[in-house]
């Protein structure tokens, strides 16, 4: 009776086919009372990805890493009716309808490697009521890897991170060639906390943990994260956000150089005002450390080219208008000229110092009640459909790409979330809701707002529209091709009302390479 079901077929067939052989096999595994029997570990999955995990050898098994999940098939005897299946000492939620006799179909637990008991750690303990068997299983973190330090000039005593991956189960740390006795792990790995060493440390970073050793140079080369204001009017205010942004010997902006600016106490960013210039081009910090330049480009030009999804500049013939008009007002700044004859002339989304005389859209859509918003009917708009990735990228990772524009919130805004949706992407949502920091929010003029690919989400059953999944590949939001049309919308998807509405306006929207 050879059975490798629960490999290759869905639930619904899998419980078809242990209630098909639990007769012929319930004499011997129920009225025995013998204890379970486990002989292998697979991944749950359809062949021939149904692999080995583990066969009980800590010598010839394999190794996996999960956050609660992935299910697995526990092959072996006298597997019915189980009691309890601890995972690393942790339990797992157990379902008897995906349990026969040899065959045990279990979802992983969440578990936080932070505090699991590491007596227990790569065991899988399977009990019922003829007794308990425990299995090795090696689940845990893969190896550690170190991609950033929070901060290397920080003085001695104060607070530093090193961010990377499987940052858990730490069992020695060495920073700078100073042995660090006191750290802390965040539960998902991605970070590892500690106290700056009095030594200066000018050398290297090793993290062993339970999986392995990572080993990182300390350097200090600048990096650029973000930039408030990407087309900027002359004499707003600009921020450049990154990392490093310390001993500054040169900034430039759009080519242009900037010789008066300021950089924050905490070193995150750099403010500065920005210059009288058209040209597009790259932003640059350059320390003595190096240099990081943005490898996409401010006053980037969008005129009748593919990576527009929207620019009001060009009238009717535009790439990227279209039924904009269904809910978007068109507006400019009350002291520019009108080109059409039927813009809103208005002060409210003037620049920090300086004005915004580019034409824009904006959404006023008043307080919404629960459910509440559409591109259409008052609280949205409609973008048309162009090439937003060139084809011969569409494989590239996802986080690569995104989303710019310039956005302007003239009012507190309270309630309710700018939404982002395309015709091809299925589902998939980004939604902004930079309110739930705790206060009212409104933006200082003109910002940049950057959304990579990966912030598209899909739904989830229990936190709703866009809070699911990211996207994997740039075709399961842009379709095939690449080509597809968007909506830009407000949504209140609270039980309550909106204690504001949106005020904001948005221009510029394009397509990029961040990376």
């Amino acid at each position: 009776m050879k059975k490798k079901s629960y490999l290759s077929l869905c639930f619904l067939p899998l419980l078809f086919m242990i209630v098909a052989l639990s007769p012929a096999c319930k004499k011997n595994a129920d009225a025995s009372g013998a204890a379970p029997v486990v002989k292998s570990v697979r991944l749950y999955l359809a062949s021939p990805n149904d692999v080995e995990i583990s066969n009980g050898d800590p010598k010839t098994s394999g190794a996996i890493y999960s956050n609660g999940g992935v299910y697995v098939a526990i092959v072996g005897n006298n597997l019915k009716n189980a009691t309890e299946i601890d995972f690393d000492g942790v339990p797992a939620s157990i379902n008897a309808a995906f349990i026969s006799p040899n065959n045990a179909v279990v979802k992983l637990p969440i578990i936080d490697y932070t505090k699991v008991d590491t007596t227990k750690l790569y065991s899988l303990v399977y009990k019922t009521p003829g007794g308990s068997t425990t299995f090795w299983f090696k689940l845990g973190p893969l190896m550690p890897t170190i991609s950033a330090i929070s901060n290397v000039f920080a003085n001695p005593g104060d607070s530093v991170y090193v961010y990377g991956t499987n940052l858990v189960l730490v069992q020695q740390f060495i920073y700078g060639g100073t042995k660090i006795s006191s750290f802390k792990s965040v539960s998902d790995g991605s970070s590892l906390g500690f106290l700056m060493p009095a030594a200066t440390p000018t050398t290297q970073i090793v993290i062993t943990t339970k999986s392995g050793t990572a080993v990182d140079t300390i350097k200090a080369t600048p990096t650029i994260t973000r930039i408030s204001n990407e087309n900027a009017s002359p004499g707003d205010s600009v921020y450049v956000y990154g990392t490093y942004l310390k001993n500054i010997q040169s900034l430039s902006y759009a080519g242009a150089a900037i010789n008066s600016f300021k950089t924050s106490a905490d070193l995150k960013f750099v403010a500065f005002v920005a210059p009288a210039t058209s040209q597009s081009g790259p932003v640059s910090v350059t320390t003595k450390f190096g240099t990081g330049t943005t490898i996409y480009k401010v006053y980037t030009p969008t005129y009748l080219q593919n990576g527009v999804i929207e620019n009001m500049e060009g009238g009717w013939s535009f790439n990227g208008m279209n039924g904009w008009w269904a809910a978007g007002s068109g507006g400019i700044n009350k002291a520019s000229n009108d080109p059409f004859g039927w813009l809103t002339h208005t002060t409210d989304f003037d620049g920090v110092l300086g004005t915004n005389n580019s034409i824009f859209i904006f959404l006023n859509t008043g307080i919404l009640n629960s459910g509440d918003g559409a591109w259409y009917g008052g609280s949205g708009t409609r973008l048309s459909s162009n090439q937003w990735v060139p084809v011969a990228n569409l494989n590239d990772a996802p986080g690569n790409w995104a989303i710019k524009l310039e956005i302007s919130v003239a009012k507190g805004w309270n309630g309710g979330a700018l939404d982002i949706t395309t015709d091809a992407g299925g589902g998939y949502v980004y939604r902004w809701e930079p309110w739930k920091t705790g206060t009212a929010y409104k933006t200082k003029g003109w910002i940049t707002l950057t959304i990579p690919l990966t912030s598209f989400r899909a739904s989830d059953p229990t936190l709703g529209e866009g809070m699911g999944a990211s996207i994997n590949k740039i075709t399961d939001l842009l379709g095939p091709t690449g080509n597809t049309a968007a909506n830009i919308y407000v949504h209140n998807y609270d039980a309550a009302k909106t204690a504001t509405g949106f005020y904001g306006a948005f221009d510029n929207i394009r397509i990029v390479k961040i990376k």
